[in-house]
């Protein structure tokens, strides 16, 4: 156990039994506990392996890499349609952690091993992601953006082509572009602002 993380799990949240009952399993898989992101990350060799987190309908185990794994039980989810190589395992309860232990282990352990064999998960390129037509007009038209943008690590570019595809609206689109302008000059992602 790092004591860096014991926040998280002496804080005042709905699933509280349930951190500290997934900290145990994951822990008992001989992984080293970190904090990152604000949660609870769970490493091998300095590769990050798995992390818990919750929200208001559910906690879950996190695998980095879940999309390698065999998930001969079926019980993997992709959190949304845009997350390529993470997948989840939901909790609703603890008894329910308790009855999955096995397979949470077995799962964690193949999740190891991908670490051990240095398996890579092949992301799409940048190309492959939705230009929305309002940001290809601001490179077109604003000075130095589109050397800005390319500058930016292939993860930031495709985090702000997600982040300006998503809207439906036209000038929603427009108004997260001109809100990330600044930040794409100055050579920072989406999660940096």
């Amino acid at each position: 156990m790092n004591s860096k993380v014991d926040w998280f799990f002496n804080k005042d949240t709905d699933w509280q039994k349930e951190y500290k009952k997934l900290r145990r399993i994951v822990l008992d898989c001989g992984l080293t506990e970190e904090l990152k992101w604000g949660v609870p990350c769970y490493t091998h060799k300095m590769s990050n392996v798995v992390l818990i987190h919750g929200f208001k309908e559910y906690c879950a185990l996190l695998f980095h890499k879940g999309v390698l794994l065999n998930d001969s039980e079926n019980i993997l989810i992709r959190q949304t349609e845009n997350v390529q190589s993470a997948r989840q395992i939901r909790f609703t309860s603890v008894e329910q952690i308790i009855e999955m232990e096995p397979i949470l282990k077995a799962y964690i352990y193949e999740a190891i091993e991908v670490e051990k064999a240095g398996l890579k998960v092949e992301m799409k390129k940048t190309s492959e992601f939705n230009m929305p037509e309002e940001f290809q007009k601001a490179l077109d038209e604003k000075t130095g953006l589109k050397d800005a943008f390319e500058a930016l690590t292939p993860g930031r570019q495709r985090g702000y082509l997600l982040h300006f595809s998503q809207p439906k609206q036209s000038k929603t689109r427009v108004s997260r572009i001109e809100k990330c302008l600044p930040h794409i000059f100055e050579g920072k992602g989406l999660n940096d602002l």
